[in-house]
């Protein structure tokens, strides 16, 4: 994070869309428009404007002394813009503006003067302009606004990544100021904690990556959230760490089940971090990261556990298909063949078949994606077995479950428990489908509300179920 510029005072430019002009008169030619935190080098004064040098764009010319603060590059003027910096880092919008004062005071500042403090607010502006750009709602003007000030943090080197997801474009900062926190012994918990949670933001994990990209990088989020003490940390934050490694660890595990490992210890210890947190201690704005953790828990849940149902002649057997595949087959105690198979590239709970007391369904958890469960439902049919896939939600795999939790008496209706996230919000819902339709016919957010579903709910999923939480 060095300034291009050499010389001994440099302007940092504070507004957006000033002119940088051939003469000093603000009728002279426009040679550039500058943005807040541009780096100019000062040359001269001449009345109210400054004779500067544009490094980045390189060009000279002059702007109006009020749109710029002028700072003597030395390690006694360091403190000043360390006061701006910390000031601007909790100013949304001025993000650029508190990007040049950090360049200039990493310049400008003796080695002992650099403190955790300085990149944890370079970090935190960078990471919150990231956050604005991938926010984008279509004007114009503040779109053209938040494209310049990334420019103008891109000069400084400040890195950021992009890719695509679910149509839009998701900007993320690369976090090397928040590494540098995490490096310095110095670095008290709270820094640190913050640097770990925006280093492991789950919308910052490309959907591109390769499984074992994929797993390289959760490894290390999950290394990286381990590092913080939480035991010094307000309940809040601590609440945060534990909420991001509920995250983390629900993707490990399903990673390791795709390896064919043992993803149970994993998946445990994403449940007790779940179980970890205090939700009396739950800020507003944290709900919807506890919903999110819990959702992803839930999706695992399965995985978390070795409990196998009751002994019943209708079950089923898994095997390896085609690479990658494994395909499921409904067995019955009394004949050899299998009455059906069905293949898939999710991973399959044998353990949580659930046949229903006629023996002409059967329930079975599978587990697609590390953040998406669905329902299948094995039914006979005058021509023999079938099986109809019911998702957490139509809107398409994003993040849900949804979970077997009863049969009704009189075969004519099933109920259900589901959490997805549906345009941006989390929904948890317990259900009554019929089996004709499978259509929702009631539902509530609590059991207790929905009489049936209080009546027949299914013992063993009240007693693994995170629903209930």
């Amino acid at each position: 994070m060095m300034l291009a510029a050499t010389a001994l005072v440099l302007a940092i430019v504070t507004q957006d869309q000033v002119a940088l002009r051939a003469a000093p008169r603000d009728s002279a030619q426009q040679q550039a428009q500058l943005w807040q935190g541009d780096s100019l080098e000062v040359r001269g004064e001449k009345g109210d404007f400054l004779q500067v040098w544009d490094h980045r764009r390189e060009r000279g010319g002059y702007i109006r002394s009020s749109q710029a603060r002028q700072m003597d590059m030395t390690p006694a003027d360091a403190p000043q813009m360390l006061a701006v910096m910390k000031f601007v880092r909790d100013t949304p919008g001025q993000e650029a503006l508190g990007i040049g004062y950090a360049a200039a005071f990493l310049k400008a500042a003796s080695a002992e003067q650099i403190s955790p403090e300085a990149f944890d607010a370079l970090g935190t502006m960078a990471d919150r302009l990231a956050r604005r750009a991938s926010a984008s709602r279509g004007d114009k003007a503040r779109d053209a606004q938040t494209a310049a000030q990334l420019e103008v943090a891109a000069a400084y080197g400040v890195g950021m990544t992009s890719f695509e997801r679910e149509g839009r474009v998701q900007i993320c900062y690369d976090g090397e100021a928040f590494r540098r926190v995490l490096a310095l012994p110095q670095s008290a918990p709270l820094l640190k904690a913050r640097a770990a949670l925006a280093l492991t933001r789950h919308e910052c994990v490309s959907p591109d990556l390769t499984p074992t990209q994929r797993a390289t990088l959760d490894t290390w989020r999950i290394e990286v959230l381990g590092r913080v003490d939480t035991g010094k940390l307000p309940e809040h934050v601590k609440n945060r760490i534990f909420m991001r490694r509920v995250g983390v660890l629900a993707s490990i595990a399903y990673q390791q089940q795709r390896r064919g490992e043992a993803p149970q210890e994993t998946a445990n210890r994403a449940i007790e971090n779940l179980a970890a947190i205090n939700k009396s201690e739950l800020t507003e704005d944290d709900t919807y990261s506890y919903n999110d953790a819990a959702t992803r828990a839930g999706v695992v849940r399965w995985a978390a556990s070795d409990a196998v149902r009751a002994v019943s002649t209708l079950a089923v057997t898994t095997r390896s298909g085609q690479p990658g595949e494994t395909c499921v087959q409904l067995v019955e105690a009394k004949q050899k063949a299998p009455l059906f198979e069905r293949c898939t590239y999710g991973f399959v709970y044998p353990a949580s078949a659930a046949p229903n007391p006629q023996h002409t369904m059967l329930a079975l958890a599978v587990q697609t994606l590390d953040t998406w469960r669905e329902l299948w439902l094995f039914r006979k049919g005058e021509d023999g077995w079938y099986v109809e896939v019911i998702p957490p939600s139509a809107n398409g795999p994003d993040i849900g479950y949804i979970d077997f939790a009863g049969w009704v008496p009189g075969g004519k209706q099933m109920l259900t428990a589901r959490e997805v996230r549906v345009d941006g919000r989390y929904k948890r819902s317990f259900e009554l489908m019929s089996l004709d339709s499978l259509q929702v016919e009631r539902w509530a957010d609590k059991p207790e509300s929905l009489t049936p579903f209080y009546r027949w709910q299914d013992p063993s999923w009240k007693r693994m179920t995170l629903a209930l939480r």
